[in-house]
């Protein structure tokens, strides 16, 4: 089933959860939706909002309260935290801002964050704001590029040597990852 068959099935709750789960596709999802009039826009844009910024306080709590239980010790040895770390450290606001629109940072940050001596409500507010923009802007590229979407869809679907090159960079990918926890493993 695609984020888009999920969304349009259970609708709203779904694009919450997604938006706190997955992220821009299920948020983009929904945004294609509200252009096909099965969704309110402004509704998806609050459910999508509320659904990140659930999911990263709840993330930042965790941080805060097990900041010295070994799951964030663990989380903490990652180069992604220090990179989190460091980067909050020189721009906290911005940082607190702009983690959500960084690929590879978005989960790991607000642990990060947790983890300092930011005030909650600070996080807070700044978290509500970016938020915002983010299922604002995320769910408008669905809506305004929703025929667009639609169509890049319909050709991927019938393309089938698409499919097969797709399965094969897959395979390839996965096949590297492998090769390099292996070495990892071993060295």
């Amino acid at each position: 089933m695609t984020i888009e068959a999920i969304v349009a099935r259970y609708g709203l709750a779904a694009l919450f959860a997604g938006a706190a789960l997955e992220g821009e596709a299920a948020v983009m999802a929904g945004g294609i939706l509200a252009h096909k009039g099965l969704l309110s826009l402004p509704l998806a844009m609050l459910a999508a909002g509320l659904g990140s910024y659930t999911a990263d306080q709840a993330w930042f709590y965790a941080g805060r309260r097990f900041r010295d239980h070994k799951w964030i010790a663990a989380a903490r040895a990652k180069p992604a935290f220090a990179r989190a770390v460091a980067a909050f450290e020189r721009h906290p606001t911005a940082f607190i801002f702009a983690f959500r629109f960084l690929y590879g940072l978005r989960t790991v940050s607000p642990i990060a964050i947790g983890s300092t001596n930011v005030s909650a409500r600070r996080f807070a507010i700044v978290n509500a704001v970016s938020a915002t923009c983010w299922a604002i802007l995320f769910t408008g590229i669905g809506y305004l590029f929703g025929h667009g979407f639609e169509q890049l869809l319909g050709r991927i679907v019938a393309d089938r040597h698409l499919w097969w090159a797709l399965g094969a960079l897959l395979a390839a990918g996965i096949a590297f990852a492998g090769w390099r926890w292996y070495k990892a493993r071993h060295a």
